[in-house]
């Protein structure tokens, strides 16, 4: 048996009776943002958790000219989104953003998706699928 087989059996013991949870992380373009934003919208997903980063992945950032002096900008600006779903709807929304994010061109970004153990919403203790 593999770690990750034990650490999936291990963690469906505690909770047989709950259905899983999915945190998709997707890494994606500024300019593609207000798009993915809407299509997730119109699929009926609302809340999502938003952050500015920069990094670069194989593109290694390019060489810009500023005031006639050459510099190379290697953490290129990107959009995070991190949204926690019930498994039912993480191949929608994934089948979403890669629809209305993807330019075919080196740098269109990436999508992680991790299993969630559990989700607490903190103002009334509601936990699991009911927390979100």
């Amino acid at each position: 048996m593999s770690r990750r087989e034990s650490r999936q059996g291990s963690v469906r013991q505690g909770a047989e009776a709950e259905t899983s949870m999915i945190k998709i992380e997707a890494i994606i373009q500024p300019s593609r943002f207000e798009s993915v934003k809407d299509a997730l919208r119109e699929i009926g997903i609302e809340g999502m958790t938003v952050t500015e980063v920069r990094g670069h992945g194989r593109q290694k950032g390019h060489t810009e000219v500023y005031r006639g002096r050459e510099y190379t900008v290697d953490l290129l600006p990107k959009i995070k989104l991190e949204m926690v779903l019930p498994d039912a709807l993480v191949n929608r929304v994934v089948d979403t953003i890669l629809k209305t994010a993807k330019t075919g061109k080196i740098g269109d970004g990436k999508i992680f998706l991790s299993r969630v153990e559990e989700a607490i919403r903190i103002r009334n203790e509601e936990r699991g699928e009911n927390a979100l």
